[in-house]
């Protein structure tokens, strides 16, 4: 026994001395890695000896970004080259002295403007290129992240060689970034350009994997081999913090290319995308933290301005400013979302997509009842589009449908062409005194901010009448009815901002006949816009706004306002507009409370402690009297109406809300992501985004300095306008 153990312990001696033998013999026969030979970091104060002509490079490497420049990323350490000196107009030259090749590879770090020609990372023998490596940036937007990049350098070894850094351009992204620059014998992980993946179309989507922040990366649809549609995607290269459903369908059976500009070779994000018929993650959606719950957002993404408002076919058809493929702007499409009363919409998807004549900015709808563009069929008149390409140059273009749901952009756009580059948002109608169709557009001319009006009988052809000046931006143009009198009606010219005019037009020229005038009172409201086509038998002007309600760690950013109804009443100073809450929205009260109390005085107790709520209608009527304040707090928001100034104050925000016939009517809308509160019979409207913890649900009423009679009192325990798709769990959403 002893002897078997013995010979079991040689045994396992000699088979671990002939395993050390073996490795050391393999060891032999290999060249142990090379260190890495620094040619340049750009961590001292200057150059060293580099030689720098010029102005666009300075005198040292920068500490990140420069004065007017975007934020710029992925260098090493603290320092980098960056040209951006004094903006992109400056040039110079930066060479480094004469050093070998010793090495197989050259790496780098590299950012800033394509332009092989006038901008440059430069290997020079002999005085001439023997590589060369540009930034990823050829167009408007970008970023200036520095990404890996090398030369493989084998066939220049033992040579002498140097570097140059060239930057000889001249405006938009006329500047390059490098840092990095080391021999090395071992292959860089570098970028891949062109990377391009083929789908065979069998399913309604491909989720595309987004990291929010990460480098922009340009992806290609290319179908039959033609561009169909352009990006600019936040590509996860790794984990995505969400998945964008890109709408397919119109290309089933057919094998489309997606082709990305450049890519990272460790990079999942083009082969993670996957194929499916149904939303990723769609049991959360619309039950999200930050979602608002009456306030229309859509799936994914993000918005901004509400477009091409029309009911038509018995539906309101919202479109609006939408980036399917991205947390912040970019990437303009219209998304599209449809509703019967205003209060639960169902989205779409996107309708027009970005092409070659560019993004689709802002626009409007109408219905063509009387087919004046031969767009329509018999009994069926087309829905038609109005929207401005953003490309360079930037024309008024238009597309049509005659169900609501499928869209064809006209063969002969544009219809308009570019007045100057900052034409935009075509605000369209049917005047029907003058029997025409009338365009109001936003025309920035020679440093004016400018209304201009056009006719048409068509829709496709258009003739300047006039203009107007002191208007920026997303124009609507509207006739009201003066306190509901049909015999006596103003037009009101409206922008982005909401400050509007009251006025008269003939069908050619508006004549103001006011001020310029405050729309809402409050924040993070824009661009609004009014429905067309609302039957006559309703006759209201509905109006919803960008509701600009930030919501960070979502997959989705920003909303919509509550649909408004806008009206003219007499004041002492002329017709003004009113703001108030479609009636449509009583119909998401869930449970209300009626309080009955006489009046309010310092020290009473709070009327509204036994209410907690989160989304919340609170409505009240009072008589100031004696009270210097009447104060609410409803889940952490202060809304103090100021007797002395007659004032609407939220959260420090002071709007003007005086008094009507001796009374204060206050109504206030909370949802998760904001506030919209409305006072003095809807003169004062204040839209205020406000996220409130989740934890408070309290509300409450109190007075200072004296008592303040209260004619009604009511708090109204809201639903959710999402209810019927978190029933339907999503999974036919869409489609």
């Amino acid at each position: 026994m002893q002897r078997k153990c013995l010979l079991s312990i040689a045994a396992r001696v000699l088979s671990a001395n002939s395993l050390i033998l073996l490795w050391g013999l393999v060891a032999v026969g290999q060249e142990s890695p090379r260190s890495n030979i620094v040619v340049a970091d750009f961590e001292g104060q200057d150059y060293g000896d580099w030689k720098v002509d010029g102005t666009a490079f300075g005198n040292g490497p920068a500490q990140g970004r420069l004065p007017g420049q975007m934020p710029v990323d992925g260098f090493v350490g603290k320092g980098l080259v960056n040209s951006f000196l004094e903006g992109d107009n400056s040039i110079g030259t930066l060479a480094s002295p004469e050093f070998k090749i010793e090495r197989k590879f050259i790496s780098f770090l590299i950012g800033g403007g394509m332009n092989a020609e006038q901008l440059s990372l430069q290997l020079l023998v002999d005085g001439k290129i023997v590589r060369q490596a540009t930034g990823p940036n050829n167009r408007p937007g970008g970023s200036e992240t520095l990404m890996p990049d090398y030369w493989d350098v084998t066939e220049l070894l033992g040579k002498n060689v140097s570097i140059r850094i060239l930057d000889q351009a001249k405006g938009g992204w006329g500047h390059i970034n490098v840092d990095q620059l080391i021999q090395t014998d071992q292959r860089p992980k570098g970028m891949i350009k062109d990377a391009k993946r083929n789908f065979e179309i069998g399913s309604k989507y491909l989720h595309i994997p987004i990291k929010n922040g990460a480098t922009k990366r340009v992806v290609t649809v290319l179908v039959d081999g033609k561009v169909a549609v352009r990006n600019d995607i936040e590509l996860a290269d790794e984990n995505p913090d969400w998945w964008a459903p890109m709408d397919v369908s119109s290309w089933n059976g057919k094998t489309i290319t997606l082709v990305v500009d450049t890519l990272h070779e460790d990079s999942r994000g083009l082969s993670a995308i996957e194929a499916n018929n149904s939303l990723k993650d769609a049991d959360t959606l619309y039950a999200e933290p930050l979602r608002g719950q009456f306030h229309f957002s859509p799936r994914r993404g993000w918005n901004n301005d509400p477009n091409g408002m029309v009911y038509y076919q018995g539906e309101y058809h919202l479109f609006f400013q939408h980036n399917p493929y991205g947390w912040a702007w970019g990437n303009m499409h219209w998304g599209h979302a449809v509703s019967k009363d205003m209060v639960h919409w169902k989205e779409l998807g996107d309708r027009l997509l970005p092409d070659n004549m560019g993004p689709m900015f802002s626009g409007s709808a109408v219905v063509d009842w009387n087919n004046t563009s031969g767009f329509g069929e018999k009994n069926k008149p087309p829905m038609v589009l109005f929207y401005t390409a953003a490309g360079n140059p930037a024309v008024q273009c238009i597309a049509y449908s005659t169900d609501g749901r499928n869209f064809t952009k006209y063969a002969q756009n544009p219809v308009l062409k570019q007045i100057t580059g900052g034409n935009r948002d075509p605000k369209v109608f049917w005047h029907e005194p003058s029997k025409k169709w009338v365009m109001v557009l936003y025309v920035e001319l020679k440093g004016v901010h400018t209304i201009h009006f056009f006719n048409s009988d068509n829709l496709k052809d258009w003739i300047y009448i006039s203009k107007t000046d002191g208007f920026y931006e997303c124009p609507d143009f509207f006739e009201l009815p003066i306190d509901g009198d049909a015999a006596n009606r103003k037009w009101v010219l409206i922008a982005a901002s909401s400050e509007y005019r009251v006025g008269s037009f003939d069908g050619r020229s508006f004549l103001s006949e006011s001020p310029k005038i405050p729309g809402h009172r409050g924040k993070g409201f824009y661009a609004a816009q009014s429905f067309s086509d609302i039957p006559s038998s309703d006759g209201r002007r509905i109006f919803i706004g960008w509701f600009q309600t930030e919501t960070r760690g979502m997959s989705f950013n920003q909303g919509m306002t509550i649909p408004l109804e806008l009206r003219l009443t007499n004041t002492m100073d002329g017709p003004r507009l009113t703001f108030a809450p479609i009636k449509e929205f009583e119909s998401l009260r869930k449970k209300s409370h009626s309080i009955v109390v006489d009046s309010i005085k310092p020290g009473d107790p709070n009327p509204l402690s036994k209410i907690q709520g989160e989304l919340l209608e609170i409505r009240a009527e009072f008589e100031p009297g004696e009270a210097n304040e009447v104060v609410f707090n409803v889940r952490g928001a202060t809304i103090v109406w100021n007797a002395k100034s007659q004032e609407l104050i939220v959260n420090g925000h002071r709007a003007s809300a005086p008094l009507r016939k001796g009374r204060q009517a206050i109504s206030i809308y909370c949802d998760r992501t904001g506030l919209e509160i409305f006072a003095s019979d809807g003169l004062c409207y204040v839209p205020f985004p406000f996220i409130p913890k989740s934890s408070d649900q309290t509300v409450s009423l109190s007075s200072t300095g004296g008592e303040a009679k209260v004619v009604s009192l009511a708090v109204h325990e809201l639903g959710s306008a999402w209810v019927t798709q978190l029933e339907a769990n999503q999974h036919k959403l869409g489609q």
